[in-house]
C-alpha cells in the first residue's frame, strides 16, 4: 500500500517533464492529491493540488501557467505536467494523498517516496 512518484530526471532549462503519482494498493479516487517539492537545503513545500471530487486544482504562483495537474481515474494515477522548467525547479518531488485539497503537508497522510528533478544546462 503506497504511492509511487516517478518521472523525474535531468533536463535543461526550458524543457518539459511529466511526473506520475500511482497508487499501488491505494486508491486515489475521491481523494485530494498534492504535489510537494524539496529543494536542496530547503523545506518541503506544497505547490499544487487537485480536488478528489472534481477537477478543481490549485497552483502556487511560481508554477502557475507552467505546471498542470491532472487525474486519470481509470489508471489510478495523477500527473504533473511541467513545462518551461527552470533551474529553481530543481528539487525532489513528492505526491501525497489526503482528504482536503491543500498545499499543507499536515492535510496529507500517504506519501510517495519522491522523484528527483534536476534542471541544469
Amino acid at each position: 500500500v503506497q504511492l509511487q512518484a516517478s518521472g523525474g530526471g535531468l533536463v535543461q532549462p526550458g524543457d518539459s517533464l511529466t511526473l506520475s503519482c500511482v497508487g499501488s494498493g491505494l486508491s486515489l479516487d475521491n481523494y485530494a492529491i498534492g504535489w510537494f517539492r524539496q529543494a536542496p537545503g530547503g523545506e518541503r513545500e506544497g505547490f499544487s493540488c487537485i480536488s478528489g471530487h472534481d477537477s478543481s486544482s490549485y497552483y502556487r504562483q511560481d508554477v502557475k501557467g507552467r505546471f498542470t495537474i491532472s487525474r486519470d481515474r481509470a489508471k489510478n494515477t495523477v500527473f504533473l505536467q511541467m513545462n518551461r522548467l527552470k533551474p529553481e525547479d530543481t528539487a525532489v518531488y513528492y505526491c501525497a494523498r489526503g482528504v482536503d485539497w491543500s498545499t499543507s503537508a499536515r492535510d496529507y497522510r500517504f506519501w510517495g517516496q519522491g522523484t528527483l528533478v534536476t534542471v541544469s544546462s
